[in-house]
């Protein structure tokens, strides 16, 4: 890795904005589309288990497979009611909490929680199998 870069959860922010396509966003539902099995891993087409990424189609920023297949953690505290006070330009979520914030949906969920606007939460100390992480890369 180049110096001076590190890897770290994504905000809630920031994975919506990664997921929605950033500035060549063009409003899908989904990340890259609004037809679930073209990008999504879930309970209609899973199989009942987790699948290889990359296999759907990327999103407008290139980006593989940002809803279904598993949750994703993100560094935010959860908090239901956060957008309701937060800032609109990049919040960072509460500054504390019992819950992290998790985003996209898992290959247990039906399509319509695979939706780029859907959020849970988990407690830090639960492990699942359909739970992960996407690390988001930063200059320092």
């Amino acid at each position: 890795m180049p110096e001076g870069y590190q890897f770290l959860l994504p905000t809630e922010a920031q994975w919506e904005y990664a997921a929605r396509g950033g500035n060549k966003s063009k409003g899908y539902t989904f990340s890259g589309s609004d037809i679930p099995d073209e990008v999504t891993w879930y309970s209609a087409n899973s199989e009942g288990t987790s699948q290889e990424t990359g296999w759907k189609i990327k999103n407008e920023l290139g980006i593989y497979d940002m809803n279904g297949n598993v949750w994703e953690w993100c560094k935010d505290w959860f908090d239901g009611e956060y957008y309701d006070y937060s800032l609109s330009a990049d919040p960072t979520g509460p500054l504390y909490g019992y819950h992290r914030a998790l985003r996209g949906g898992s290959w247990r969920s039906i399509a319509q929680g695979c939706r780029v606007s859907c959020r849970y939460k988990c407690s830090p100390t639960e492990r699942a199998s359909n739970c992960g992480f996407r690390l988001a890369l930063t200059k320092e």
